[in-house]
């Protein structure tokens, strides 16, 4: 039975990855970079997104950015960021698939006709708030930023080491709270390091905006570092 079980899950993460390629390479003919945004439930995903692309829904030297919003159910997300006047498009994983705790490349598939990739520069997905599922499915990205806030403590890189290992950014959020909870930002630092050595972080407060410039410059020169001609 065992072995039964660990082959249903390699062919289930085979299928993942054979979709996720044909994500990409719809995503590549489109010129378009694809940022798989991942975090825990309430680690401000959304709220560093509004700060992000408060001007609208271009970032940097003109790159054009989209959002898909996964959610297990509704629509509040989605909504908050439609407000910016930026594309936004809505995928529940509760209708039709299950309800499930992270997206994988066939729901993103079956969400691209809802999106006008040939209209931005820069896709950001941003994924059902979990810390475990997320970092198995590969949905066709070219990079993965992983949002970790203050409130969580400063051991979760121990705890769920795939999920900060599988990541080319990591995002420390809510700064402001520090003097307020018992996070240790050196030891959680350490921690991160010690799972994935070298990876880049960057300090944000979502709430107060410190430190969002540095991730909106980052997420703006991604098309340029992923190769892409996007911008002409």
């Amino acid at each position: 039975m065992h072995r039964v079980r660990v082959r249903v899950a390699e062919d289930a993460l085979d299928a993942n990855a054979t979709i996720a390629a044909a994500n990409r390479a719809d995503f590549e003919r489109a010129g378009v970079t694809v940022v798989n945004l991942m975090s825990a439930p309430g680690s401000g995903k959304t709220t560093i997104l509004e700060r992000v692309l408060a001007d609208g829904s271009t970032i940097g030297r003109g790159v054009r950015v989209g959002v898909l919003e996964g959610d297990v159910q509704g629509s509040l997300d989605a909504d908050r960021l439609a407000d910016l006047h930026v594309p936004v498009a809505q995928l529940d994983t509760g209708h039709g698939f299950g309800g499930e705790c992270h997206l994988d490349a066939n729901m993103v598939r079956s969400a691209l006709p809802l999106l006008d990739l040939e209209a931005i520069d820069l896709l950001i997905v941003e994924n059902v708030g979990n810390l475990v599922c997320p970092a198995e499915f590969r949905i066709g990205e070219d990079a993965r930023v992983m949002v970790s806030s203050v409130a969580e403590g400063e051991d979760k890189p121990l705890k769920y080491p795939l999920m900060f290992r599988t990541c080319e950014l990591v995002v420390v959020n809510k700064l402001d709270l520090l003097p307020h909870v018992d996070f240790d930002l050196d030891k959680f630092l350490y921690h991160l390091d010690a799972v994935h050595p070298g990876v880049a972080h960057v300090e944000v407060s979502a709430r107060t905006g410190e430190g969002v410039d540095v991730l909106r410059s980052w997420l703006a020169a991604l098309p340029d570092r992923a190769g892409r001609s996007a911008l002409g």
